[in-house]
């Protein structure tokens, strides 16, 4: 058990460190290479920020534990929203000025809407994985679209000043690129393997350890890219890194997952996580885009609320479902 714990602690370090390599190197690398600032905001780092969740799923999966690839994904959303956005919006409210991001809010609403309706019939089929990474291929095109005509959105304003604030030359970018993504492979091999030995030791399945230990682990990535940018004002990277990790999440984590090994879902996955997860999405689509009169904003209340909202899901499933 000792073992295993120091597994996790050593594991999620790592993860989050190669996965913070892997996001610089790729970005700096992608704008050596010309890439648009906006593609590189909503592509590049959407990828790298999601890449822990990517590799701890396909792993997970192929092992024969696709619970906590789906526990990852949907936990990590609930994190995402609840956590790193109501910790980030306390710290600094978030106002939404990004145009290209209005229009990402609503088709989040509709990929969970999507990802809802799928696990109502307790399984989660490779038709359905199939149907994610097709929904998901649509997404990245309309994606790069947006990227490559939309250069004066605000969203690219502020990626081309944070791109020029770190920058790095193309080698060493290649390099972190490399290194980065190596050791996300093998800090997520010994995550998931510290993971499952403290799943069955406590006796709760895999998708209980995806969604709490895991989910938060390869969330850090997004609150410490989040909260950096808050405090630079730039808000709609703090927002985009969010949604565009949710939607790959949501799309990519769970299709490759599902694609790999179809998976049953437990009644209290769609009552109790996909329920919650759907309901911070709706919120954030309501309070993140302007309406009557009110400005697209996330203030310090709202943050507050979103943390309690996440304690309390914790809290519970601790209480209730880990330690009975």
């Amino acid at each position: 058990m000792i073992l295993a714990f120091t597994a996790i602690i050593f594991g999620l370090a790592l993860l989050v460190w190669s996965a913070d390599r892997f996001v610089e190197g790729s970005a700096a690398a992608a704008k050596h290479f010309g890439v648009p600032p906006l593609l590189i905001g909503m592509v590049v780092i959407g990828f790298g920020t999601s890449a822990p969740e990517m590799v701890v799923s396909a792993l997970s999966a192929s092992q024969g534990n696709p619970g906590i690839a789906l526990g990852n994904a949907y936990g990590s959303n609930i994190a995402n929203i609840a956590m790193v956005l109501g910790f980030t919006a306390l710290i600094r409210p978030i106002t939404v000025h990004s145009q290209v991001l209005r229009k990402e809010l609503p088709v989040l609403a509709l990929v969970t809407v999507l990802a809802a309706w799928q696990v109502m019939d307790g399984s989660i089929t490779r038709i359905d994985a199939w149907t994610l990474l097709g929904v998901f291929a649509v997404f990245m095109g309309w994606t790069i679209w947006q990227g490559m005509s939309n250069t004066s959105d605000t969203l690219a304003k502020e990626m081309e000043q944070e791109l020029e604030m770190k920058h790095i030359p193309l080698r060493q970018s290649l390099i972190w690129l490399v290194v980065g993504l190596v050791l996300l492979i093998i800090s997520s091999r010994i995550l998931v393997w510290g993971a499952v030995d403290i799943a069955q030791a406590f006796g709760v399945s895999d998708v209980i350890i995806g969604l709490t230990v895991i989910a938060v682990g390869t969330s850090l990535p997004e609150l410490a890219s989040s909260l950096v940018a808050a405090r630079k004002g730039e808000h709609d990277i703090a927002l985009g890194n969010i949604i565009g990790s949710n939607m790959f999440n949501t799309l990519a984590v769970v299709g490759i997952a599902g694609a790999i090994s179809p998976m049953s879902v437990g009644p209290d996955v769609l009552t109790r996580d996909v329920l919650l997860m759907s309901v911070l999405t709706v919120s954030l689509f309501i309070i993140g885009i302007p309406h009557s009169g009110r400005l697209g904003r996330i203030n310090r209340l709202e943050g507050a609320g979103l943390l309690t909202c996440y304690i309390a899901y914790t809290v519970y499933l601790v209480t209730n479902v880990i330690l009975p």
